[in-house]
This record gives structure tokens, sequence and C-alpha cells, in this order.
């Protein structure tokens, strides 16, 4: 009986250590589109250079967030 509730015990963990990973690139997409969106209204001629930037931070970003998502299930016993 105890080793079934600790077992469910580590899965809730898993899950909620995703929920709290997903925070930081959560806040960091808002700063890149942020940013992005202020640097363009004061350079609307920088917008290719800009876009390109904000493309690519956004890929970082989301890359974090998949690297959460996987790793519970990697270390998860």
């Amino acid at each position: 009986m105890s080793q079934t509730l600790a077992a469910a015990v580590s899965g809730s963990l898993g899950s909620l250590g995703y929920g709290l990973a997903a925070i930081g690139p959560g806040v960091g997409v808002g700063i890149i589109f942020g940013n992005g969106t202020q640097a363009l209204a004061r350079q609307p001629e920088a917008a290719g250079l800009i876009r390109a930037n904000q493309i690519l931070g956004f890929a970082f970003c989301e890359a974090l967030a998949l690297i959460g998502l996987v790793m519970p299930f990697v270390y998860g016993k």
C-alpha cells in the first residue's frame, strides 16, 4: 500500500516540477515580444533585424520549455 502511494506522489511531483519550469520560458517569451514591440515602434526601419532576433529568442525560450517537459519522463522512476 505504501509503495503505491509513493509512486502516485512521485508522478505528481514531476507534473508540479514541469508547471514550475514553464514559468521561466513564459516570462521570457513575454519579455522578448514586449521589448520587440517597443523596438519596432522606436525604429521601424530595423524591422527585419528585430523580428529575426525575436524569433531566435523565442526558439531558445521554447527549447527550455520542451526540455522541462521531457526531463520528468527521463529522470522519473
